[in-house]
């Protein structure tokens, strides 16, 4: 087991890594035009004397007469302090001070990487207050925005500093556990591959080092330590005082987000009181806004250019007065607009899941969620999500039910929820659901999963199951059908079931279990 989970760690932090650093080198292509507009590399001084790699364009013409807004950028996880350049010269262009910066541990900034930590927030304070001293910053009018972890940093600053008014978190996260463990499970590739590509462009922390460590060895012991370290690099944690803030929040992610999945996002969403926005498009982890970061059109960059010009410029542009929410299908063009997240999936129907079926555990049935990145970029360009035939799927380890052929298409918004009994024949033990969009010829493609994990049930008592799949947006055609599909392995996740053991899942009278669709309003 150990070994196979070394090996399925060492292909995807090899493969991902040079994804990463491949971007983070075509990310140098914007220098030589940047350097002709004025670019310039400076040191900044971060939390406690730490020296943080950063770049500052400023408007074309400023001749300190007049200040002008500030943004200030972090780094992705990763990449060099020149990710942002070609967004950086564009808002320059706008009528902004843009102040990018590698944040600490990574490339030539200094310290080691702390994962949002408190250093990584004091850092986001100190470099505004360089730039305000050293810049044509208007106090007054500053924002943060980021790409994943930069996303992440920007929504922690803007809990622990009153002068950010306005955020656009890009692939960002709200909650860091519900990320990477969520169901209770270690999202075993995803973490990899910020492990490997932190390892080959950085200079983890001790501390951080460490928890890379707990997390994949899945000790037990270590889980609360866990939770209070993620807990503490969460935005979430810190929702009472973003929204005492009062920051005006943009966040926009992708459907199949493997690092970061939606449901924690809409989840914060939900909660901010202040002025806020909600998009969600199709591809993974930073795949819907990489265009933009060669300065290509972005409809990401796009919307945040709006955000910022509307809440730090005051401009009159209706971002304010539309649909708060913005969805897009994986299936289907165009955008969505709706005035909450609970409005999404307006409408729920049930699947029963009768009778009982009892499967065997450690074996994969086929059915898988991909492989981390390239499945969900292979879904967003060319509509393809993971594939599995149904009607072959082996019955011994995989337990299926399925809905009848639907006579019209079924929009599918929002978080499919699963709720069944299940017995086990040992203490402990994991499982992974996944909704199937199945076609005429038993071909299903994957609308959504989710794993799940339980420590200290009792051997051969049956015990409740609720289970939120990965939140999704996904037009079934009419004449295809749904098929639940539940099984327990799966090379994304770490998976916790002893050997020989067995999984039995039954349907109470006085408790029935199903699977509750959520689908648009028609």
């Amino acid at each position: 087991m150990r070994n196979r989970r070394q090996a399925l760690r060492t292909t995807a932090v090899g493969a991902v890594s040079a994804t990463l650093i491949a971007g983070g080198a075509f990310g140098l292509a914007p220098t030589a035009q940047a350097a002709t507009n004025g670019v310039r590399f400076v040191d900044i001084t971060g939390d406690g004397g730490t020296k943080l790699a950063a770049n500052v364009v400023t408007p074309a013409g400023a001749d300190g007469s007049h200040d002008y807004p500030l943004l200030v950028l972090p780094t992705s996880w990763g990449f060099p302090q020149v990710q942002y350049l070609a967004q950086a010269e564009k808002l320059a262009n706008s009528g902004y001070v843009v102040v990018s910066y590698n944040v600490r541990g990574f490339w030539q900034s200094g310290g080691g990487i702390e994962v949002g930590g408190p250093a990584d927030v004091a850092d986001a304070s100190k470099v505004i207050d360089w730039a305000l001293a050293n810049t044509p910053s208007d106090a007054g009018h500053i924002g943060m925005a980021g790409v994943s972890y930069g996303a992440g940093i920007s929504l922690l600053a803007a809990a622990h500093d009153k002068r950010i008014k306005a955020v656009a978190s890009l692939s960002g996260w709200a909650d860091l556990i519900d990320s990477i463990y969520s169901g209770r499970t270690e999202h075993s590739q995803a973490t990899a591959l910020l492990d490997g590509v932190g390892l080959v462009t950085g200079r983890p922390s001790a501390e951080t080092s460490q928890v890379f460590k707990d997390f994949f060895a899945a000790d037990l012991s270590k889980e609360q330590e866990l939770i209070d370290w993620g807990k503490e690099r969460s935005p979430a944690t810190y929702l009472d005082q973003i929204n005492k803030n009062g920051a005006a929040i943009m966040l926009a992610n992708a459907w199949g987000d493997t690092i970061f999945p939606p449901n924690q996002i809409a989840d914060f969403y939900g909660k901010l009181t202040g002025p806020k926005r909600l998009e969600l498009r199709p591809g993974d982890h930073a795949t819907a806004e990489l265009t933009g970061l060669f300065g290509l059109p972005n409809d990401v960059w796009t919307d945040t250019e709006r955000w910022f010009d509307h809440y730090l410029k005051g401009a009159d542009n209706g971002v304010n007065r539309e649909q708060p929410v913005e969805l897009k299908s994986r299936t289907a063009g165009g955008y969505e607009g709706y005035p909450d997240w609970k409005s999404v999936g307006a409408t729920r129907k049930k699947i029963d899941l009768a009778g009982t079926t009892t499967i065997h555990t450690n074996i994969d049935s086929g059915a898988d969620g991909g492989i981390v990145f390239l499945s969900s970029i292979l879904d967003q360009v060319a509509q393809v999500p993971p594939l599995a035939y149904v009607p072959l799927l082996p019955r011994r380890w995989a337990a299926v039910w399925q809905s009848g052929k639907y006579a019209s298409a079924q929009q599918v918004r929002g978080t499919v929820k699963l709720h069944t009994t299940v017995t086990d024949t040992k203490e402990s033990g994991t499982l992974v659901a996944y909704l199937y969009d199945v076609g005429p010829l038993g071909l299903g493609k994957l609308v959504s999963n989710a794993p799940y994990t339980w420590h200290g049930q009792q051997p051969g008592q049956p015990f409740g199951v609720d289970l939120e799949l990965f939140s999704t947006a996904y037009d079934v055609p009419a004449g295809h059908h749904l098929a639940l599909v539940v099984d327990t392995v799966d090379p994304l996740y770490i998976e916790h079931n002893p050997t020989g053991a067995q999984l039995t899942f039954s349907s109470p009278a006085n408790d029935p279990s199903y699977v509750s669709i959520p689908l648009r309003e028609q």
